[in-house]
């Protein structure tokens, strides 16, 4: 099974078609003191007004999650299933059955030789179930999931709801110090759009296609934040593990376009925010990538175009 992701566009147009403000972080710096990591940020936000943020999060707490996952290839996962594969044909009696186990390019095949028609059949299904929970055994020690796209392929993405969820805990103290700069206002609004002018601000990482280089280039939150490099999911991942230590029983979900990914939260929307119906709930959009400074509520045109043509899938946070 090929793997096969999404390659992220850099989002610079506002919905009404003009070209918005690029973020502009003016300062970063990251250091270690006392089992501690140390994050400082300066940024402009949409009318050009200076914000800082500091924070520190546990080092062994980031080095328990989960770091990147390694680079998706036919040949690794088809060299893992092999191995799988040979542990059982080990335990079949030679006496009622020959089994051959071959990689090929095009995968791993299995060939049976029994003593009956019943049992060759028999033996063959049972491999042919170990060669599949072999897979998913791969995908999930590798954080990495089955998908599919728009188009209906079938694929293999970075698993981004267990990030969030591996990171959640780890990153509770960079929810708080958003928080303390907004804590004295209600609406939450004011904490998604600070969240947001800063994760936008952040330089992007422009990426090779994962059509081709599956897992390349996604950095969990804690390499996101030390390396100061981040694409669409992985911004998204970053907030979405922000978001959910803040507001934890609030749905949220990760939306894939063709080229793209962004997140939706379940608010009650306001007039003129954009949004997505999903089982019951109103999901108000909004875009962690940057560089366009893009309020909560609001999102790229290419992006509602695509929303709006129903070429997108959503996973649940």
């Amino acid at each position: 099974m090929l793997a096969k992701w999404i390659r992220c566009a850099v989002v610079a147009v506002i919905a009404g078609g003009g070209v918005e403000a690029g973020a502009q972080q003016i300062g970063f710096s990251h250091s270690r003191d006392d089992g501690q990591q140390l994050f400082q940020y300066q940024w402009l936000d949409a009318s050009q007004q200076p914000h800082t943020l500091s924070f520190s999060l546990d080092a062994a707490a980031l080095a328990e999650a989960p770091p990147e996952p390694i680079r998706y290839t036919q040949a690794r996962v088809q060299r893992f299933i092999y191995v799988e594969l040979m542990k059982a044909a080990k335990q079949i009696d030679p006496k009622q059955a020959r089994v051959r186990i071959e990689q090929q390019p095009r995968g791993v095949e299995i060939a049976v030789r029994s003593t009956s028609r019943e049992l060759n059949q028999q033996l063959t299904d049972e491999l042919k179930g170990t060669k599949e929970a072999a897979f998913d055994e791969f995908l999930k020690r590798h954080y990495y999931t089955r998908y599919t796209t728009v188009f209906n392929e079938k694929a293999v993405k970075p698993d981004h709801a267990r990030y969030v969820e591996a990171y959640t805990k780890p990153l509770v103290p960079l929810s708080q110090a958003i928080y303390e700069q907004v804590q004295q206002q209600s609406d939450a609004r004011l904490y998604l759009n600070l969240l947001l002018s800063w994760v936008q601000s952040i330089p992007y990482d422009t990426l090779e296609d994962r059509s081709e280089h599956s897992g390349a280039g996604f950095n969990p939150p804690a390499r996101l934040l030390r390396s100061n490099l981040g694409d669409c999911d992985s911004k998204s991942v970053l907030a979405a593990a922000i978001i959910r230590a803040f507001l934890p029983d609030t749905p949220l979900v990760m939306v894939l376009l063709p080229e793209h990914a962004l997140l939706g939260i379940a608010l009650t929307p306001k007039k003129d925010e954009q949004t997505l119906e999903y089982q019951d709930e109103t999901y108000i959009l909004f875009e962690p990538t940057g560089p366009a400074l893009l309020p909560f509520g609001e999102v790229a045109s290419r992006s509602y175009q695509s929303i709006a043509n129903g070429h997108y899938t959503l996973e649940a946070l």
